[in-house]
């Protein structure tokens, strides 16, 4: 029997049954909108806002006096302006520094509150210039309604995010026979003892529980079930019910034409939504695609060697993420 040459092993193709050839597969043949406009626009408002308030704080800190003239209020209500300044510039560094400028937002949400508030102060006083005082008010309606607007945005942009199913597929060839590899697959003791940061316990013949272990003390659990099987071609599987991360994946084996290996294709899809959603994020990390992929390549030089080269006394390494995602 002969087997793929390296040349013929490489990640992500596929074999062409019609053809005989290797092809790279698409990632997702489901369309996707590629239309990111609305999360583009609420990052673009948070950061011009965010220059303001920090614009706006500097102006209050080093000039108060000038600048309470200039919007009527008197002396008493000029020495607050300080104060106020501070509050801006950190919420304006909140919201330019955070990589989610949500609650920095909504701080400036809260400090606009009192600002009207004290605005709405110095207009009932007849020591102050009304006009002016009003036209400051204005001014502050107008952009309390564009803090508010990005709040809404910001927060509608995270709600998405974290709903968002996380979804990646990769393709490799092993020099292997289908029949070997799905004994491997099907046997989930054998991926917990060589993938790091996993526990497995099998249930029942179709069910299993699993915890996955990530850093800074990390993790989930999950149980898991099997919901189609076909002897040396897939296994898939999903999550049971009411699961912390719903989870569901396949691992599809076909074999090259004249007996040169198997193409082995793993499929895995992650949804996470609440409180749980960031601690997935930390577990599953941004780069899916390609952490399947080198998950796949190590998986094949194990199978194909019998070990595998690991990180162990390098600076740092990345954990397995087959061991994320398998039943």
């Amino acid at each position: 029997m002969s087997y793929p040459t390296r040349e013929q092993s490489f990640l992500s193709f596929e074999h062409d049954t019609s053809t005989g050839v290797m092809v790279r597969p698409q990632a997702d043949a489901r369309p996707r909108n590629r239309n990111t406009s609305g999360q583009d626009g609420a990052g673009s408002l948070a950061r011009a806002l965010g220059w303001f308030s920090i614009g706006l704080g500097l102006t209050e800190v080093l000039i108060p006096r000038k600048l309470g003239r200039a919007i009527g209020v008197g002396d008493e209500h000029a020495t607050l302006l300080p104060l106020l300044g501070l509050r801006e510039i950190a919420s304006g560094i909140g919201v330019l520094a955070a990589d989610d400028p949500g609650p920095g937002i909504r701080a400036r949400v809260a400090g606009d509150v009192v600002d009207l508030a004290l605005l709405g102060t110095a207009l009932a006083s007849p020591d102050n210039e009304r006009g002016r005082v009003a036209a400051a008010t204005a001014a502050v309606v107008g952009v309390t309604a564009l803090d508010v607007l990005c709040a809404v945005q910001t927060a509608t942009q995270t709600s998405s995010a974290t709903n968002r199913p996380g979804r990646a597929r990769a393709s490799l060839a092993v020099n292997l026979p289908a029949d070997q590899l799905y004994s491997h697959l099907r046997n989930f003791g054998n991926l917990a003892r060589v993938m790091q940061h996993l526990d497995v316990r099998e249930t029942t013949e179709r069910r299993s529980h699993w915890i996955a272990r990530g850093p800074a003390g990390l993790t989930l659990e999950w149980d898991a079930e099997i919901t189609q099987e076909s002897q040396n071609q897939r296994i898939a599987w999903r999550s049971l019910p009411n699961s912390d991360v719903p989870t569901k994946g396949s691992v599809e084996l076909t074999p090259v034409s004249g007996g040169r290996g198997t193409i082995v294709t793993l499929e895995v899809e992650y949804r996470a939504s609440g409180p749980v959603a960031k601690t997935v994020s930390k577990l599953f990390g941004a780069a899916f695609q390609q952490e399947l992929e080198n998950d796949l390549r190590r998986w094949k030089q194990l199978m194909e060697t019998g070990e595998v080269a690991t990180t162990e006394g390098q600076p740092s390494g990345r954990r397995s993420l087959i061991s994320r995602h398998l039943p």
